[in-house]
Parts: C-alpha cells; structure tokens; sequence
C-alpha cells in the first residue's frame, strides 16, 4: 500500500480513504472500508491501514493480523498473493524494529515470498523493494544492500508516478547518505521527501522529515525546524510514538561542525514504510 495523494478525478471512497489516513486515522479509514472485505484489494488495503498504524502507534498488531489473514484468505492470484505476503512482511519487520517481538526470520521469508509471486513489471515491486531495503538497512545491517533496494524502489517509483513511495525512498536515501556524512546530499533528499509530504498533505510523514532535516542543518534552522516538527507531533496526539524521544535525544549541531565534519545524527528511527 502507499499512494499519491488525491486528484479531482479519484473515487470519493479512496479520497476519503487517504484523508483519513494522512491524518493518522488509521481505524476510521479502514472502518470505510470493511464493508469492501470481500473484494481482495479492499482487503489488501484495509490490511496495510493497520499494519502502518502499528509502525506509527506500536498498538493495534491483533487488528492487523485479523485484516492480513483476512487479504490472505480473499486473494485470489499470484499478484494479491504476492500484496499480501509483501503486507506480512511489513508487520512482522515493524514488530522487530519496534522491539515487540523478534520476527526478523518471518519478515525476510514474508518479503522473499512476495518477490516470487509478484511479476518483476507489478506495480507492486518498487514498495517491495523498499521493504527489502528497510529489512537490509535495519535488521541486517547491511547499509550497501539497502542502498541498492532503496535506489530500484525509487526507480520503480517513478516509472510507476507513485509520489508518496518517491518520498520514502528520499527519505531513506538520505539517511544513508547522513550517515556517511553526506551532508549535501542528505539535505537534498530530505527536502525532496518533506516537498512531496507537504504537496500531497501527509501530514504523519511531515514532523519524521523535519526532524530528519534539522539534523543535516546548522543552528538556528536546526532548532526551528525540530520545534516545527515537535508542534505537528503534538497537533497529532503524539504519533509516530518513537519521535518524541528521537526529538528529545536531538542536540544542536553547531555551524562550524556541520560545514567541516560528519553529523552524528539523531538515534535512529523506523521511518514508516509506505
């Protein structure tokens, strides 16, 4: 699941689908669509709802297994097999990075599973690619492995005109690239990522990239973008839960150490995949 936003053309359930959960209203959104659970992507889509409510909340897993196991059971080929297995993939990593329970061997099998059911031309395969990545970077550690899954994500995603994807891999790109100390370049992606966010109004996705973004800043931009940051995660009840302690943890870097050395950046944190 991931999604570009709305346009004067989509279907009035879809709009109201991704205002919802722009907005963090995970459980309304898929309320809209239970009435649809029989159809295989009403399911699929209901399913990845609420299993990135549980990357954003750290709540909600029986939810999301009950939804998965419903898409499971509804697909119906190897395409909406190949969704829901990507979907599994994507819970059992959340539970991992969150720390609620080692499923790390369930999100590499999940993620295998999906890439041999799902056609190297599906749409599909950019998000796939880039739960790979996220499993490479972060369970893995394999940072070289992630970068070359982010970068098919991204290529895929363009091909494919999946905006919000595009603002994932950005953002994920960058944080590598931070990592090593690539100031220049991180800056650009997350500002890239941040420019897509702001357009298509997702606002869970906005304060993660701010914060990300503050910290390839010197002082006082730094500070100002962690206090607008703080300000959209308190407007939205404290969702992603681990950004509060990542902005929390934050220190301001000064100038002269962002423009002669590399950023230790803020702790780490599971940047939701799309």
């Amino acid at each position: 699941m991931s999604g570009s936003g709305t346009t004067a053309g989509d279907d009035p359930l879809q709009t109201a689908v991704w205002r919802l959960r722009s907005r963090g209203c995970w459980t309304d959104a898929a309320a809209l669509l239970t009435p649809h659970a029989a159809d295989p992507a009403a399911a699929l889509e209901r399913a990845g709802l609420l299993v990135e409510r549980c990357l954003f909340t750290a709540e909600g897993w029986a939810d999301a297994e009950d939804a998965l196991r419903t898409a499971e059971a509804a697909a119906g080929d190897d395409e909406e097999r190949g969704g829901a297995a990507c979907e599994r993939g994507r819970l059992a990593y959340a539970a991992t990075r969150l720390g609620v329970r080692d499923r790390a061997d369930e999100a590499r099998a999940a993620l295998g599973r999906a890439a041999a059911l799902l056609a190297p031309t599906s749409p599909r395969r950019p998000l796939l690619d880039f739960r790979r990545g996220l499993v490479a970077e972060h369970i893995a550690d394999s940072p070289q492995a992630a970068l070359a899954a982010y970068q098919r994500a991204h290529a895929g995603a363009s091909a494919h005109g999946d905006t919000l994807l595009l603002s994932f891999t950005w953002h994920h790109q960058a944080g590598l690239a931070l990592h090593e100390g690539e100031l220049t370049e991180a800056r650009h992606g997350f500002s890239e990522s941040l420019r897509i966010r702001e357009e298509l109004g997702y606002l869970i996705g906005t304060a993660p990239t701010l914060a990300a973004l503050a910290d390839c800043e010197p002082e006082p931009e730094a500070s100002r973008l962690r206090a607008e940051a703080g300000r959209l995660f308190r407007l939205l009840g404290g969702v992603p839960v681990w950004l509060g302690a990542q902005l929390a943890a934050a220190v301001p870097v000064p100038s002269s150490r962002v423009q002669a050395s590399p950023v230790q950046p803020s702790p780490p944190q599971p940047e939701p995949a799309a």
